[in-house]
């Protein structure tokens, strides 16, 4: 930095000439520029004005004061000379004092002699002058710089433009760090939340998440009192489910819905901050000393389900940014406090419906057909299992006349009851359709028709349709978004291409037939997509790659012996992994 050319001594009553030229004057400030915006450290930046300030203007007593909204005052953040005491405590009012003074009217003060001055607050016996700067930024006070000194008129009118040019640079670099600061404070509270989030929903013992609830709460914001309600519909009050008061549990009463400052929150649906609870006609007497208050609605979809409350003794204590993070937190609570409500309802319920599942598999293994009926020309062997108590996949066989058979093939999306109640929808659907003698193309469009007309919302079909023609050994299929066939001949795999989009998902789709020639000996397996989806306990997919070498290695085994050994492989290659989805194989051979 450019050094200021300081005269050795200066009369008191003789201004001092600190810059012999303009352009030193304008080196300096550049200099005060490059330096005070090098940092967003406010800590540093302090630091770096009171040594800047030191360098062109003595003094033996130097402090920042920043400006708080919350507090309507000015407080001591950077001092030297001043006792520890009153940096600690001091809060200076607008027009309080000489420095209030200047930061009520955002003009400089000089005074030469303090003990003449009837705004001075005595800082230390031996002051005699005082130089007060207000810093403005963006027309918005930040603070003030005050210098004083011991000798009388120890400052002069350069030293007050010259200070409040400093302080013109300074004041956006404070309010840049300030806002930093700001910024890296609710970062880290956001990654809290996140974090907090995450392990609230993790727990669904209602106790231990209140317990837990409590506990982060404290980490955010150290209150003094920390209760939670729950809104009782059928009684119309909210109830009291938790409270703790400097660490110990206590138990309060129910309240009556809109009474109290914790009624209101719920009343209204909006957070309430009370900066003093002894003016406030709502406050309730639940913790004796209490002097703020911070009530936050609990939502679930637009329903409030209960109301975290804070308590402080301290008249004030909870800030705009304390309710805007205590928002944020009561979404990700009031969502897992729900949960945890309903986890009891949800046993009982399981229990239940474990009850109807076990009937429903036993209602679907009637349904679906165990073997296949005699097919002339074919072979069939059939394997199929849910990966829950009832399976999504789908398969049948149709006799059309002594010429056809059709043979159905699919998955319906999804897995479980819904899955197992949509499929039992389309094989009703195939076996009204089936003895109609459609081909496989104009069978599909019926059925996608039909679907589309008993739609259920997310839910469609994965289905091939294959027309079994054993005069001239061939099928006439017609794919819907299924896994095509593979096709074993003579120790090769036979890749058929067949395409079509899902049934039950878009309207006026036609489906594209494809004739796919047999041999005597060729050997066809279909199966769904939870074959190859299956996971191993490193993640992997049993996937198509393992499929075509299996089945080339048992091409002599009879196709139900072929089925068999998939379920096998299959069982090994998870281990103790579940079963990711249903899944279902057909072997079929043309016979001679």
């Amino acid at each position: 930095m450019t050094q200021p050319r300081l005269s050795p001594t200066r009369p008191a009553d003789k201004a001092q000439v600190r810059f012999r030229e303009r352009v030193e004057l304008l080196d300096f400030l550049l200099e005060v520029a490059r330096v005070t915006g090098e940092t967003l450290d406010l800590d540093k930046l302090l630091e770096n004005v009171a040594a800047i300030v030191k360098d062109v203007v003595p003094y033996d007593l130097f402090a920042i004061l920043l400006w708080s909204e919350r507090q309507q005052a000015l407080t001591i953040r950077y001092a030297i000379g001043h006792r520890e005491e009153v940096v600690r405590t001091l809060e200076v009012r607008l027009n309080e004092g000489i420095t209030g003074t200047a930061a009520a009217t955002r003009a400089p003060i000089l005074v030469d002699d303090v003990r003449l001055d009837s705004r001075y607050l005595n800082a230390l016996d031996a002051v005699r002058s005082e130089l007060a700067v207000p810093m403005i930024a963006r027309g918005q006070l930040v603070g003030v710089i005050d210098l004083q000194s011991t000798r009388l008129k120890a400052y002069s009118e350069q030293d007050r433009s010259l200070i409040r040019l400093i302080g013109a640079r300074v004041a956006s670099s404070i309010e840049n760090a300030r806002l930093y600061r700001r910024i890296d404070r609710q970062n880290r509270t956001l990654r809290t939340l996140a974090h907090l989030s995450r392990e609230f929903s993790s727990i669904l013992n209602l106790d231990e998440l209140l317990s837990k609830i409590a506990n982060a709460a404290r980490a955010l914001i150290n209150y003094d009192a920390f209760s939670i309600f729950l809104v009782d519909k059928d009684r119309n009050v909210l109830r009291h489910r938790f409270s703790v008061r400097y660490d110990e549990r206590v138990h309060l009463d129910n309240l009556p819905m809109g009474k109290g400052i914790t009624g209101a929150a719920a009343e209204s649906g909006q957070a309430v901050r009370v900066q003093d609870t002894a003016a406030d006609p709502r406050y309730i007497d639940f913790h004796p000393g209490v002097r703020s208050e911070l009530a936050v609605p609990l939502i679930v979809q637009d329903r409030v389900v209960g109301v975290l409350d804070l308590e402080s003794t301290r008249i004030a204590y909870f800030t705009e940014d304390h309710q805007r993070t205590l928002s944020l937190l009561a979404a990700q609570i009031a969502s897992s406090i729900d949960n945890a409500r309903l986890y009891e309802e949800l046993e009982q319920r399981e229990q239940r419906m474990d009850q109807d599942l076990k009937a429903a598999r036993k209602l679907q293994r009637v349904l679906m057909p165990r073997s296949a009926p005699p097919i002339a020309g074919l072979e069939v062997g059939i394997r199929s299992r849910p990966a829950r108590e009832v399976s999504g996949d789908v398969f049948d066989f149709f006799e059309q006349g002594q010429d056809y058979t059709l043979i159905a093939f699919g998955d319906v999306s999804g897995k479980g009851a819904a899955a197992a109640l949509y499929g039992a929808l389309v094989s009703g659907l195939l076996r009204i359709l089936g003895p109609r003698r459609l081909h496989p193309g104009q069978l599909m469009q019926a059925l996608n028709e039909l679907l589309l007309e008993r739609k259920v919302d997310a839910q469609y079909a994965a289905l091939l349709v294959a027309q079994w023609e054993p005069e001239s050994r061939r099928l006439l299929m017609a794919n819907a978004g299924g896994e095509p066939p593979l096709v074993l001949r003579r120790g090769e795999i036979i890749n058929p291409t067949v395409e079509g989009v899902p049934i039950g998902l878009l309207e006026d789709r036609e489906y594209d037939e494809v004739a796919l020639p047999l041999e005597a000996g060729d050997t066809v397996l279909f199966y769904s997509d939870g074959v190859e989806d299956q996971l191993n306990a490193e993640g992997a997919d049993f996937s198509r790659e393992r499929i075509i070498p299996l089945l080339a290695r048992h091409a002599n085994a009879s196709p139900q012996a072929i089925a068999d050994a998939f379920i096998a492989a299959l069982d090994e290659f998870r281990g103790v992994t579940p079963i990711t989805d249903d899944q279902t194989l057909m072997a079929i051979r043309v016979t001679g």
